[in-house]
């Protein structure tokens, strides 16, 4: 069950990192530096082979990567702002440059490098995901505030019910 505490904590990346990775053409992590571990919250070993999209958070629309994908397989350089998922359900914002790594010729893996976004365009981007979600309708991002006892016996049906608390409430709509 996926109950999430920290999923409003930002972990900022430091302005003098950036954050790198490598994946093969499938998009499985071949690669990453020790800013990409420490930021995700993961440590390496937990990264390689698995797929890139682990760190994709629900605020990203599927258009984006779509596009990314596109672009990346049409052997061409994407750029733009991706919201990412920690470990811990937290979130991090960063500026990435993704393109083709190649040998003879040959196009072998892609390279991700990426930096930190300053805070007035992480809230642009924010506003902007969310209302490509809700164009492109996608899951909509809501908060709400709950009397404690009912939390609770949300909390408690959901874990009888080996389900997310998310999950619960939709099957209830």
């Amino acid at each position: 069950m996926d109950i999430t505490f920290d999923m409003f904590i930002e972990t900022e990346v430091p302005e003098d990192e950036v954050i790198i990775s490598r994946t093969d053409l499938k998009g499985i992590i071949t690669y990453v530096n020790d800013t990409f571990a420490r930021i995700s919250g993961y440590a390496p070993e937990e990264l390689i082979g698995k797929p890139h999209n682990i760190l994709r958070h629900p605020d990203m629309p599927k258009s984006a990567f779509k596009d990314l994908w596109d672009t990346i397989k049409a052997e061409k350089t994407w750029e733009g702002y991706v919201k990412n998922m920690r470990k811990d359900r937290g979130y991090y914002w960063v500026y990435a440059v993704i393109s083709g790594v190649y040998k003879e010729g040959k196009l072998v893996e892609y390279k991700s490098i990426r930096s930190p976004v300053p805070r007035e365009k992480r809230i642009e981007m924010q506003y902007y995901y969310d209302e490509l979600r809700m164009k492109e309708g996608e899951k909509v991002r809501a908060v709400s505030y709950l009397p404690q006892e009912v939390y609770e016996k949300l909390k408690e049906r959901a874990e009888r019910e080996e389900k997310s608390i998310e999950r619960l409430i939709g099957d209830l709509l």
